[in-house]
């Protein structure tokens, strides 16, 4: 990316000062072949995310030619038609076509989600989770556009062979259309963009409670309609019903009165909810159960209006029909209402209109305040009218169907801005690890009796230094002390030692990254030297607390031992070894510190707490930290075995550090058994620092061991 302008140095030390990778976390943009917008997006990003994408071209988005000449075929071809086959002609083509339409609509419109977040500095690839290769703006345009080719090219073929009498030919059109769309689906070669394919369909088959997962199930509820109109295409494919009229028969199998169709219209209100109970049973959240709710709403709606087709027209009348409109009364308003309240976080709706107030709004990304005040008002309306939608007995008006169908989505478009935004502000919030940093009892008995985080008791056994003088049994008494009333900890020597070689490799590394960015103005470099192993620990910005600050904070509340400080000082040495074109950063030094301290407890201590305590001590998401364990696991391939030498060597190597800026101090030691004491009188003579690639622990671990070590981390 910076053109040869960075060299890696062959004899860097062990916490490599070079390397490189973005400054702070990407846009969302991947690489591409335009090197000049390349240039322009990583030097934004360079500048705290201060830029976006270029500006959209007004020709990319003019009617062409051809699109103008397929239309005037296809009115060509229906105009031929008698007045009395052109509305079952037009109604059959509609509901093979409408669904395809209004996915090539709604793909239009998350390109221009897409292209609006990265104007606005919303970091959407960290919000969903994706990979370096994610589809930016431009790439989900390009597959819209293709679709706007093939799918009305198709559409218009069938209705001039129709037309022209060809009704084989015709009915073949909407068969391979559909084939198509399928094949390229599933495609397992690596082409038509595999990993994003891939990525939709993992997505759309499981039931995870990840915010990507939450996103595309709430997507799917305002596409229910075309994943009903879906079914009813493809069961006429099936039997062979294409391009005649023996499905216009109401209670044929495919026909307007089938069970299928509300059964496939709730389904995606069926997930959803599905979600909802499984996030109340893995967080206990009592706010997931009134979101079941409101999906469950959706179910009376659906089902109501399917009972007209079988029951008595007096009963639908009387009864059945007040019923109901009541529940799509109740429906809208309630989804309304999570919609500003929750999914949004504009909790001030009732008193929008009062523009002193400093909490309203007050984190705008997109645009000015009468932005939020026309989406607020505009989406209670559409939400009443997507009731229509949802009632499969007011199906028959086609084209009312479709523009109701259209304005839901461009709802939901709407819709994923405000949501997108509350979750970027959220995660901003939690990026620079806000919680309170201050040492008062308050804050312990906060952050160790939290009854949302599910912490176990344990016991306070600290390993003593490795002092003759202190070889003696701790007290029984101290030994089961726990947080309540314990005396003040004694920050080891340990953390004072890691603390100040950290220090001063992030400053080092913060001057060499800057250097780097600064050398980016002006110029259109890709990103092909910068290192990408560490995106996943990067901040927005750096956090305010200082290392030696933070090593205290999570040795005084998790209770681990000092060794598990310097063990976590060799994993991130052995992860920098195994990647070493990346950087220790002040953006993502805390990340990397609470991770590793927190898989080293599991490997030494004999009690520990989980890793929603850890979360919450570190200052970072339950899930956030889950991601970064598992991340960090893989980038380590799992070498998270330490023996006694490399452990003395890494003390060693620290201390060293100390004494050549002045300070003589010695790390405590935990009590060694005789045979790593003997290991360590071996080699106690050579004090060079470790060398990773003369680890033998880095190879696969004693199956006796390995067994016991795969379960911490799976407990």
């Amino acid at each position: 990316m910076f053109g040869g302008l960075a060299t890696v140095p062959s004899n860097s030390p062990h916490l490599r000062k070079s390397g490189s990778r973005p400054v702070v976390s990407d846009l969302g943009i991947s690489d591409n072949e335009n090197g000049a917008e390349e240039g322009f997006l990583n030097l934004t990003e360079a500048n705290d995310m201060k830029g976006g994408s270029m500006p959209i071209s007004t020709a990319a988005i003019m009617p062409s030619p051809a699109l103008l000449w397929r239309f005037k075929i296809g009115w060509d071809s229906v105009m031929r038609m008698s007045v009395d086959l052109r509305d079952l002609f037009l109604y059959e083509a509609f509901l093979y076509y409408n669904p395809l339409l209004l996915v090539t609509m709604m793909v239009w419109f998350w390109g221009i989600n897409l292209w609006v977040f990265a104007q606005a500095n919303v970091n959407y690839a960290k919000i969903f989770d994706l990979d370096q290769n994610h589809l930016t703006h431009r790439e989900i345009w390009k597959c819209a556009t293709w679709m706007t080719i093939v799918v009305p090219t198709s559409m218009t073929a069938y209705l001039y062979l129709y037309s022209h009498g060809e009704v084989s030919l015709a009915a073949s059109q909407p068969v391979l259309l559909y084939a198509a769309v399928a094949m390229i689906l599933i495609f397992p070669f690596d082409i038509f963009y595999l990993s994003s394919r891939f990525y939709l369909l993992r997505t759309l088959w499981r039931i995870a409670i990840s915010f990507s997962d939450f996103f595309l199930a709430d997507i799917l509820t305002s596409m229910s309609k075309v994943l009903s109109d879906l079914e009813r295409s493809v069961c006429r494919m099936v039997h062979r019903q294409v391009a005649t009229i023996a499905w216009f028969e109401a209670d044929s199998v495919c026909g307007s009165h089938s069970v299928a169709i509300p059964l496939v219209l709730v389904l995606p209100y069926l997930f959803r909810l599905f979600q909802c109970l499984r996030q109340y049973k893995d967080t206990g959240e009592k706010t997931t159960l009134l979101n079941a709710l409101k999906y469950s709403t959706a179910v009376p709606v659906i089902y109501l209006s399917a009972l007209k087709y079988h029951v008595f027209p007096e009963k639908w009348t009387n009864f059945y029909r007040p019923l109901w409109l009541l529940s799509g009364v109740l429906n809208s308003l309630y989804s309304f209402y999570w919609d500003v309240t929750r999914d949004w976080d504009l909790s001030g709706f009732t008193r929008i209109f009062k523009f002193g107030k400093a909490h309203l709004l007050s984190n705008l990304i997109h645009g000015r305040k009468w932005v939020y005040f026309w989406v607020i008002s505009s989406n209670l309306i559409l939400r009443c009218t997507w009731t229509y939608k949802l009632s499969s007995h007011l199906r028959h008006n086609y084209l009312t169907v479709f523009a109701i169908t259209a304005l839901e989505i461009f709802r939901r478009f709407q819709w994923v801005f405000f949501r997108v935004e509350n979750e970027w502000n959220k995660m901003n919030s939690k990026s620079n690890i806000q919680l309170s940093m201050s040492d008062t009892a308050n804050e312990e008995e906060r952050l160790l009796v939290s009854n949302g985080h599910n912490v176990t008791p344990k016991l306070l056994i600290k390993p003593p230094p490795f002092d003759s003088s202190s070889l003696q049994p701790p007290n029984a008494a101290d030994e089961f002390t726990n947080h309540h009333g314990r005396p003040e900890p004694i920050i080891p020597r340990v953390l004072t030692i890691l603390s100040f070689v950290l220090e001063k490799l992030v400053a080092r590394n913060n001057t060499l990254a800057d250097g780097l960015s600064q050398q980016l103005d002006g110029q259109s470099c890709g990103s092909a030297g910068i290192g990408k192993s560490l995106n996943v620990f990067h901040g927005v910005r750096a956090p305010s607390i200082s290392i030696p600050k933070y090593l205290e904070r999570l040795y005084k509340y998790t209770d681990c031992s000092p060794s598990c400080f310097v063990v976590g000082y060799v994993y991130i040495d052995r992860l920098l070894h195994k990647h070493p074109d990346s950087l220790v950063l002040s953006l993502n030094v805390h990340r990397l510190l609470v991770t590793s301290v927190m898989i080293a407890s599991k490997m030494l201590d004999d009690v520990h707490y989980n890793n929603a305590f850890y979360a919450r001590v570190g200052g970072v998401s339950n899930a956030e930290l889950n991601r970064l364990e598992v991340e960090l696991l893989f980038l380590l391939d799992f070498g998270v075995m330490v023996s006694s030498r490399v452990f003395e060597s890494y003390c060693f190597h620290l201390e060293k550090e100390m004494m050549l800026n002045g300070a003589c101090q010695r790390i405590e030691r935990p009590l060694l058994v005789l045979s790593d004491v003997a290991e360590i009188r071996e080699n106690s003579q050579s004090s060079l620092p470790p060398q990773i690639s003369e680890n033998t622990e880095s190879s696969s671990p004693p199956k006796i061991l390995n067994s016991l070590w795969l379960a911490r981390f799976i407990m």
